[in-house]
């Protein structure tokens, strides 16, 4: 199990890394992370959902998704707190005090499948969550050593150099474990280290003799890591800062519930596409080709925020001028005319208005749609693949004009009447390489494109062998019982 000294240290992008290196030497191998906090989930073949980062670990891996790999999910919201997705599935909203109250109910349903995804696999590769260090949480702790002490697995502390006090953070997570903790951290990795690693090898001695533990391995900064999905929020800067200079600017608001954003990655790939994130505070630029509104974990909240930080008038203006918008899931809701919540499914009742650029209403309810689509673009016939992840049903003259046709013949989505305001419930359609080539082509795009998941899997092998050259990969295998 990998813990980290705290959030954000890489332990997704290791443990993906290691899945990859042990899968090409033929070792069975499995992610598996207890419980997760994150608005950007993928859909397993059950048809219920788990963490992103999950599903890369399980790409890496070569294996079918699972909701054994992510057994509990938090997917946080508005006032309510989170959603509590279980196996899955979901269980309800909790806010923060009621979910700690409710965590060593989930346990066993955690263990239940660690024990799933065992009984697949000659290695499961575990990630914890936040860190260990956390001691006013461990009371009930299902994703750190609670988890990690209940399945007896061995854990390897990960401390990120990149951000500065390594060495501090790791002595001091070493220092607030219990005894038992701390005899079950046999070892740390010190990751994303920039210049020459020689440099560090007297801290490596200074932390191996405090810790009496070894190192793994020191890990140098993987710049490809922008080109792999990531789960936090924080990486949209990646989105950003890897394209500027691109001919065709595609805008973003940095929405406070904003969720399934790795739908960006795919057009942030193509050399001469700028994505441009609008933080709050900022307007969005008025030079943008495309202003792209992504999903939402609260689209009436969102909805607010949006007309708070006047970006409703910069979208309005947008359009007046003749560019192209485009809503994904909850992004499409937004562009409608209303939106109700009778139940308070994403917070208190209500209803509120849309942008109204979309002739289209939706109101929150029924069951949660979880799955898998394939299908077409209407008007170029394009093969798409995507899926489906939310609660409502949007009707409206505007559906007449579907964006899309899934392979069970239903429409999908809608356009405006001019052609250029078009949305979807469909999450990862851009990742078809023919079907956002001709989006591109339509905005003045000249270049041949990226094969998208070609390079991801590129990316993979590249960071399996970037951590076989700097991580002692046999003496970290030694460790699994």
């Amino acid at each position: 199990m990998l813990q980290g000294t705290g959030s954000d240290v890489g332990k997704s992008m290791l443990v993906a890394g290691l899945c990859r290196v042990f899968a090409n030497r033929g070792v069975k191998v499995q992610p598996f992370k207890p419980q997760n906090m994150s608005n950007n989930a993928a859909v397993t073949v059950e048809g219920g959902e788990i963490g992103r980062a999950q599903a890369l670990q399980a790409l890496a891996a070569g294996v079918p998704l699972s909701v054994h790999m992510n057994p509990v999910l938090l997917k946080p919201q508005s006032e309510i707190g989170a959603q509590v997705v279980v196996q899955g599935q979901m269980e309800g909203n909790a806010k923060a005090q009621d979910y700690h109250s409710l965590k060593p109910s989930l346990m066993p349903r955690v263990l239940e499948s660690f024990a799933v995804v065992g009984a697949n696999a000659d290695l499961v590769i575990v990630e914890g969550a936040g860190s260990p260090a956390e001691v006013n949480l461990r009371a009930g702790d299902i994703a750190n050593m609670g988890f990690a002490e209940a399945a007896d697995v061995p854990v390897v502390l990960v401390g990120d150099i990149d951000r500065g006090g390594v060495i501090a953070s790791i002595l001091g997570t070493f220092e607030l474990l219990e005894a038992s903790e701390r005899a079950r951290t046999r070892g740390f990795i010190i990751n994303k280290f920039r210049g020459d690693v020689s440099l560090f090898d007297d801290g490596v001695t200074i932390l191996e003799d405090r810790t009496a533990a070894p190192c793994f391995g020191v890990v140098p900064f993987f710049p490809r890591a922008r080109h792999l999905p990531q789960e936090d929020a924080l990486a949209l800067e990646y989105r950003e800062g890897h394209t500027l200079g691109g001919t065709i600017k595609i805008a973003v608001p940095r929405l406070a519930r904003i969720s399934n954003f790795d739908d960006l990655d795919p057009l942030a790939a193509e050399s001469d596409v700028a994505i441009v994130i609008v933080d709050p505070g900022t307007a969005f630029p008025g030079d943008a080709d495309v202003i792209l509104l992504p999903g939402s974990k609260a689209t009436l909240a969102d909805l607010q925020q949006i007309r708070d930080e006047g970006w409703d008038t910069d979208i309005f203006a947008h359009y007046r001028r003749g560019g192209i918008i485009v809503g994904l899931c909850g992004g499409y809701q937004m562009l409608g005319r209303a939106v109700a919540d009778p139940d308070g499914i994403e917070g208190p009742p209500g209803e509120g208005q849309g942008l109204g650029l979309l002739n289209v209403t939706t109101i929150l309810g029924g069951d949660k749609s979880l799955a898998e689509r394939t299908g077409t673009e209407v008007e170029s016939g394009e093969a798409i693949r995507g899926y489906e992840m939310h609660i409502g049903q949007t009707s409206g003259p505007d559906t007449a004009r579907p964006w899309l046709t899934l392979a069970d013949g239903r429409a999908e989505g809608a356009i405006s009447a001019d052609g250029r305001v078009m949305a979807s419930y469909l999450h990862g359609v851009f990742a078809a390489d023919g079907f956002r080539r001709r989006f591109l082509e339509r905005l003045g795009s000249q270049t041949n494109g990226t094969a998208y998941q070609t390079a991801v899997e590129q990316a993979l092998d590249d960071l399996a062998a970037h951590l076989e050259t700097h991580l002692d990969l046999d003496s970290l295998l030694d460790l699994a019982h």
